[in-house]
């Protein structure tokens, strides 16, 4: 009907009897659900990382090693040690507060849109099969990333600098650099969200079913334990180069002519070729 915006239906079946009926389903989640849904992811990825920051600062620390040279490494004990001997223990939480705020956002946002995204999907292409989780998955990630990569710039940017302040970080960065490099290393950092939910969800079903049919776990938390580890193990593999490579155009500075890398591919191509392949594994 011309003007009707009402949201898309499907029917599903419904055996009555010997007659089968059409029953009409809103594909689009309650408002209510997507709030809560939002709220809730948002604040779980907030609560493990204020847990798990100081090693995100050291992670940091570890990919700007020896930049454009090949070197000796400093380990991560050696640089734990390092940051708390140099700076104190208030160096293992800089950058929180843009850390947080940004795994509100981040992690609300990803996680909110993946159902919506994933009915949306269904509706369009019929399928609701792994591949489409995967799609779905990905894109919410790549969509969050971009909008959250300013918080994620002026994260990194504090977590090298301890004499920093957000707010003052951001006028900075902004006066001197422009407003565009709040969006530094955004390519990457989009491939790299879509890339680490994509193998998540794919080797998380993988390693259950492998676990479920090999070993004596069965579903339970225990399952669930040793399948995300499993999961966050590869996808951390799989997605190392690219986080690198995002960290490091995010803390680069200076005018288009003096920069080190033009872009994320120049970048890698750069670092592979004066610091190693294992380079793009630092961290």
């Amino acid at each position: 009907m011309i003007g009707d915006i009402s949201p898309p239906v499907t029917s599903i079946p419904v055996v009555e009897g010997n007659e089968e009926l059409r029953k009409p389903q809103n594909l689009i989640p309650p408002f209510s659900k997507v709030v809560s849904h939002f709220g809730i992811s948002g604040i779980s990825v907030a609560l493990a990382t204020g847990v798990t920051h100081p090693l995100d600062v050291v992670k940091v620390r570890l990919q700007m090693q020896h930049v454009g040279q090949r070197g000796p490494l400093i380990g991560m004990t050696g640089i734990f040690l390092q940051l708390m001997k140099n700076e104190g223990r208030r160096s293992l939480y800089l950058g929180l507060t843009p850390a947080l705020t940004r795994s509100v956002l981040y992690g609300g946002l990803r996680l909110g849109l993946y159902e919506p995204t994933k009915v949306s999907f269904d509706w369009a292409f019929g399928s609701t099969n792994v591949l489409v989780k995967i799609a779905s998955g990905a894109f919410a990630g790549a969509f969050s990333t971009a909008l959250t990569n300013p918080v994620e710039v002026v994260k990194v940017r504090l977590q090298m600098n301890p004499n920093a302040v957000p707010i003052a970080e951001v006028r900075e960065i902004v006066s001197k650099e422009g407003i565009g490099a709040l969006w530094k290393g955004v390519g990457p950092a989009m491939v790299r969200a879509a890339a680490l939910t994509a193998s998540q969800l794919a080797t998380y079903d993988e390693a259950k079913r492998i676990l479920v049919k090999r070993t004596s776990l069965e579903e339970g938390f225990h399952l669930h334990l040793c399948s995300s580890v499993v999961a966050g193990l590869v996808s951390t593999l799989i997605t190392a180069p690219m986080d690198m490579i995002k960290t490091r155009l995010m803390l680069q500075q200076g005018s288009e002519s003096t920069k080190t890398y033009r872009n994320g591919f120049h970048c890698g191509y750069k670092v592979v070729r004066k610091e190693g392949p294992l380079a793009l594994y630092k961290g």
